[in-house]
């Protein structure tokens, strides 16, 4: 089967191939990335020699190349990670968030709603919780909860949803949604909000914290949402919406608390100073309070839990970031975005 995974050298998208590539060599993955700042070739070093793995450099906006991509990778399914996701982004400019995540998830609808019916296998579309909006103290979303976005990115995400529904009701087409709470784990582009703290604080940075750090967050480990992917990929029924979560509540200034005592416990830091690094900062427009994932529905259906616990997974993800201290540079430098232009503007 050939597997067009679209995003698949930004954060998740590369957690992905890494875990799917070496244990399926039956199938070919196709990597579809416009590679963008977040995106990182040196996420996929083990990966990409792979003779399953191919990489096109596309932008998903872009309706002729996603047609000649397609003609020529004839592909039976896509992963639909591509997007842009970082809120501030979104919120300074979010044009590129239209175009990417509204017109690019048309394109490549359109592109497979063209294949031949025995050809196309499934559309997966990876999503967010973001698409709900805010909870109260309690409750947690579900696959029934009204769509309630609250900034340019949750919007345009809640659009990109609309549209693979719509394209399954309309025209038929084999998809299936996913939307996933916060996640973490390696590799992810230091703007978010652990890496961000983790990278400070090894680095006795300020750690900035937004309002009172009251936000709440329900955190999964990359690696269990890459998992859940793929088994609702083999065990989802189509046109269904799945919610993928760890039910691992936490509010924003715990998360820095814990982080402060890892990197602390990792390096022999004192605990304190680190601590003294938290800043408060005025909070950011639209900011939602609290989020929460009910994954009852892809746990009875496809019989996915997590494995990683928060703790056991942040000090993976604490791990990863001290011991990858070139790739820290790489992508912090601009280096690594003037070697992809030199090498891959022309191609």
């Amino acid at each position: 089967m050939n597997i067009l995974v679209t995003g698949g050298a930004g954060f998740i998208g590369s957690n992905f191939l890494n875990l799917l590539v070496p244990r399926h060599p039956e199938h070919r993955f196709v990597n579809v990335d416009k590679l963008t700042y977040a995106a990182n070739l040196s996420n996929l070093e083990g990966t990409a020699g792979r003779p399953n793995y191919a990489l096109e450099r596309v932008d998903i906006v872009d309706g002729a190349a996603v047609d000649d991509l397609f003609a020529r990778t004839k592909p039976n399914m896509v992963v639909h990670f591509a997007a842009e996701s970082h809120v501030d982004r979104s919120i300074h400019a979010p044009g590129t968030f239209i175009e990417t995540n509204i017109t690019g998830t048309f394109r490549l609808l359109e592109a497979f709603r063209a294949l031949p019916k025995d050809q196309a296998v499934l559309f997966h579309h990876v999503s967010t919780d973001e698409v709900y909006g805010s909870l109260g103290p309690t409750g947690a979303f579900t696959e029934e909860t009204p769509y309630d976005p609250s900034s340019p990115y949750s919007a345009s995400k809640a659009s990109s949803d609309h549209l693979v529904r719509a394209y399954h009701r309309t025209y038929g087409l084999p998809v299936k949604i996913t939307n996933c709470s916060n996640n973490y784990g390696p590799y992810q582009f230091p703007e978010k909000l652990i890496p961000l703290m983790i990278l400070n604080a090894i680095e006795g940075k300020r750690l900035p914290v937004y309002g009172k750090g009251e936000n709440v967050r329900d955190w999964l480990y990359v690696d269990d949402h890459c998992e859940a992917i793929w088994t609702v990929i083999q065990k989802g029924a189509a046109g269904e919406t799945y919610n993928i979560g760890g039910r691992s509540e936490k509010t924003n200034l715990e998360v820095v608390h814990a982080i402060c005592e890892l990197v602390a416990s990792e390096t022999g830091k004192p605990i304190r100073e680190l601590l003294d690094l938290i800043h408060y900062v005025p909070d950011r427009p639209g900011h939602d309070l609290r989020y929460a994932i009910d994954p009852t529905k892809v746990m009875r259906e496809c019989g996915f839990s997590p494995k990683e616990s928060f703790e056991t997974g942040l000090r993976k993800t604490v791990r990863f970031y001290l011991e990858h201290d070139r790739w820290v540079r790489d992508v912090r430098s601009g280096d690594y975005l003037a070697w992809i232009d030199k090498n891959y503007s022309r191609r």
